[in-house]
């Protein structure tokens, strides 16, 4: 097999906007707030569609069920099966998205027949005072947050995060949590949609009404306690590997190179995905150069012997894995 590009999917939502398209090229096809842009993606009626080489028209799904491990890796396909576990989106939040919580794995199980959603952010572009939203700024009691909601003041409650470029966060499931007006972000994730809204200041759809909340869902889910310091520390070091993420679910480390960078590994276990977030570079291993250019996504099947980076000048790349 070779590195896999595929289709972006995206998505129209009502607090997206036009940079997604500026910034990285993806077509809106017709839609006016392009939000998120599904970059790879196994999750039902929104799967992935390889866009190069001999398997270009092939999905995911159908890669998954015919390679098994020598695509996703022994360890992966013994843990998940032919399932594909992870999510990468780029989001653009040209407003506020909704105040929500994720359920865990054992509760989206039981309540949905899914995976519950701990993700990862990284902030690509950050307008001037663009803040997150990341769990509660000290400990509360459900009474406490239930009249908040009701008084329509949860925002006091909640600890607002100052953010710029290269900020990286973790976001457990059970976090409260929203992406601000002005920001561009990679989103890493379980392969979910579990959500629950919990505020949506009162905004109305297309058709004139208040979108659905899901409050008593979500009182069950959500981690009242103070959220600590919620952003990932580290520090950029070039032509090396840099931990950002390290969970039961994903690895992700970033990578700032103007040399070339062979990987020290024999993919076997699992496949790795890199994010190209600035500047363009290629892959080669085997026989297959593949070229990848800002805001793309390509897949590392897990049957690649010790691929190759070579940066066109300097480029930035997020790589993650299942460890």
């Amino acid at each position: 097999m070779y590195p896999l590009k595929f289709k972006p999917i995206v998505k129209d939502k009502i607090w997206g906007g036009s940079k997604l398209e500026k910034l990285y090229g993806k077509k809106p096809d017709g839609l006016p707030n392009i939000g998120e842009s599904w970059e790879l993606s196994g999750y039902p009626n929104d799967v992935s569609v390889v866009s190069n080489g001999y398997l270009a028209g092939k999905t995911l799904q159908e890669l998954l069920d015919t390679y098994k491990e020598q695509l996703v890796g022994k360890r992966v396909y013994s843990r998940f099966g032919n399932s594909f576990p992870l999510l990468f989106k780029l989001i653009h939040a040209e407003d506020n998205l909704s105040i929500q919580v994720h359920p865990d794995d054992k509760t989206a199980l039981k309540r949905h027949n899914t995976l519950g959603k701990t993700e990862m952010w990284y902030v690509l572009h950050a307008e001037p005072k663009a803040e997150l939203i990341i769990g509660f700024n000290k400990n509360y009691s459900k009474k406490a947050y239930l009249k908040a909601l009701e008084e329509d003041k949860v925002e006091e409650l909640l600890r607002h995060v100052p953010v710029e470029p290269g900020d990286c966060f973790f976001i457990p499931a059970g976090l409260v949590h929203a992406i601000g007006k002005g920001i561009v972000l990679a989103e890493i994730q379980e392969s979910s949609d579990a959500t629950y809204r919990i505020y949506d200041y009162k905004r109305k759809d297309v058709e004139g009404n208040e979108r659905e909340l899901h409050t008593e869902l979500a009182l069950s889910v959500i981690n009242f306690k103070a959220s600590k310091y919620p952003k990932t520390e580290y520090t950029p070091v070039l032509n090396e590997f840099v931990p950002l993420v390290k969970c039961e679910y994903f690895t992700t480390e970033l990578l700032d190179f103007n040399n070339k960078v062979t990987l020290p590994y024999n993919l076997t276990e699992t496949f790795v995905v890199y994010m190209c977030l600035e500047g363009n570079f290629e892959i080669s291993g085997g026989t297959s150069i593949t070229h990848v250019k800002k805001g793309e996504t390509i897949m590392l099947p897990a049957g690649m012997k010790y691929p190759t980076l070579i940066p066109d000048g300097r480029a930035k790349v997020l790589e993650v894995f299942i460890d």
